[in-house]
């Protein structure tokens, strides 16, 4: 009944979602890639409406708020009220391992983590499906490219049209291995998406639909081919001043041969190596300049976000 509260008082789930790197190199606002990092939070409902209880451990646990402004209460939120229902008192606990301001998803992670959270609450009275969580993820994160694949797993292509936002996922040949080299300094997504330009020329536009295309066969059937894939017209080079270490480490990679490119809006690096092999030969190279780069030798989610009923020894999740 709209209105009710549904979840009972006692009623508690544990969520998991993935780190992601959006664009991939030319699938600006596009493509994106699910990745092992996770951040894992338990939401607990609680009897009394309004009350907030909220912990946070991990990446950015000393910046981000625990009031009602939190990203994932606002995700909780937002699903409630998009089915009718009234949001109940809420105790979340956060353990965030996915970085915070590097390009890695930590924001659209928070959103999906809300939006299953709910889902997982309002289980046995409203059927949360995949297209109405990605609705409700854009709505909050703006664009889909980074929750859909945190959604669902995978390489993901999103898109718009007028029936909103819509996804296709696929999996990634067992050859790919990612590797995302992390800094110490943080990058703004909106600084970041307002350094590229409004408009482009017709040849780099025809450049990036190529290389898209090409992307999506390297990702999916031959590695050999990811690093004239990986290569972009439309936005990173217009970031590049915002980012010199981003941007330098980027071009020494690729002269080295590796298929790298910023990851998501920066200032981390993602290499989209053709072999585990490989990596190392990438840490060597990254090794050689003066900013101190973090390693993370990661693989490509396969299932996405999920949610479980949070008790001893449950497995189940969805």
């Amino acid at each position: 009944m709209t209105g009710a509260a549904s979840a009972t008082p006692a009623r508690a789930v544990a969520v998991r979602v993935p780190a992601t790197s959006a664009n991939l190199g030319p699938g600006f606002d596009t493509l994106g890639l699910a990745l092992s990092v996770y951040d894992e939070l338990t939401v607990t409902t609680l009897a009394e409406p309004g009350r907030l209880e909220i912990t946070v451990t991990g990446e950015g646990a000393d910046e981000v708020p625990t009031d009602a402004s939190h990203l994932v209460v606002r995700a909780i939120a937002h699903a409630y009220a998009a089915v009718g229902r009234t949001m109940p008192g809420i105790h979340l606990s956060a353990h965030n391992t996915i970085p915070h301001g590097r390009g890695m998803g930590s924001s659209g992670a928070a959103v999906v983590a809300g939006l299953l959270a709910a889902k997982g609450l309002l289980a046995g009275d409203v059927d949360f499906g995949p297209d109405l969580l990605l609705r409700l993820a854009t709505e909050l994160e703006g664009h889909p490219d980074n929750v859909a694949p945190a959604l669902f797993g995978g390489l993901t292509i999103a898109w718009m049209d007028e029936s909103g936002p819509q996804h296709k996922k696929l999996l990634v040949h067992r050859g790919v291995s990612p590797l995302v080299f992390r800094p110490d300094f943080t990058m703004s997504t909106s600084v970041a998406r307002g350094l590229a330009p409004l408009q482009v020329t017709r040849e780099d536009a025809v450049f990036n639909v190529s290389r898209s295309a090409l992307l999506i066969a390297a990702l999916t059937q031959s590695p050999e081919l990811l690093m004239a894939a990986t290569e972009d017209k439309l936005h990173q080079s217009y970031r590049a001043s915002a980012m010199p270490a981003t941007d330098q480490l980027v071009r020494r990679l690729r002269a080295a041969g590796f298929a790298a490119v910023v990851s998501g809006a920066g200032p981390s690096v993602l290499v989209l190596a053709d072999g585990p092999g490989r990596r190392l030969e990438a840490v060597e190279v990254a090794a050689g300049g003066d900013t101190p780069w973090e390693p993370l030798l990661l693989a490509v989610d396969v299932k996405g976000a999920t949610v479980r009923e949070y008790t001893e020894g449950s497995t189940t999740s969805s």
